[in-house]
């Protein structure tokens, strides 16, 4: 993703009703405002990749944006965290979750040299964690946990996938 896109990003959650934000386990409260978030992104778009706290990739079907991939928590050349979401509502459940999280797996193997790439949905958000599994991520467990800044203390899945098992994503 580009720098310019960003504010697709941004209003996927603050345009998002609360019971959508519940089902992601995010608390609006904890939303930064439009503002502090692109000077946020402003700022890590201007490291390298191994200095980076997130990394964004843009979701595209026929030109136009369907989604998006972020991760952090990154240790680069080890492992990051990765987040999923289908933001055309049109396009849930129809399978475009589970190859754009095959292809955004390989980028960020090669991008970030990571060795592993976790993902903790919510444990109740049933098509992340159906896509996780289709994409060929292991579950790990289930343990309660605030995943990040924006989130509310809840049930997660862990999903892993490694570098080792990179055909997994093209099952």
């Amino acid at each position: 993703m580009k720098l310019d896109e960003i504010d697709f990003v941004i209003d996927y959650f603050h345009c998002a009703s609360a019971e959508h934000l519940e089902m992601l386990g995010i608390d609006p409260a904890r939303l930064p405002d439009r503002e502090m978030w692109r000077t946020l992104n402003v700022h890590d778009f201007s490291l390298l990749l191994p200095q980076r706290r997130s990394f964004v990739l843009l979701w595209e079907l026929e030109g136009r944006p369907i989604g998006f991939s972020t991760v952090d928590k990154i240790k680069f050349g080890e492992h990051a965290y990765m987040h999923l979401h289908v933001v055309d509502v049109n396009l849930r459940q129809s399978g475009y979750g589970t190859s754009c999280v095959r292809k955004s797996v390989e980028i960020y193997f090669d991008l970030l040299k990571l060795e592993r790439l976790y993902c903790e949905p919510n444990a109740f958000n049933v098509a992340p964690n159906r896509a996780l599994q289709k994409a060929g991520f292991r579950y790990v467990k289930t343990h309660m946990t605030v995943p990040g800044p924006i989130n509310f203390h809840q049930a997660v899945n862990r999903w892993v996938i490694e570098r080792d098992s990179a055909d997994a994503p093209n099952k």
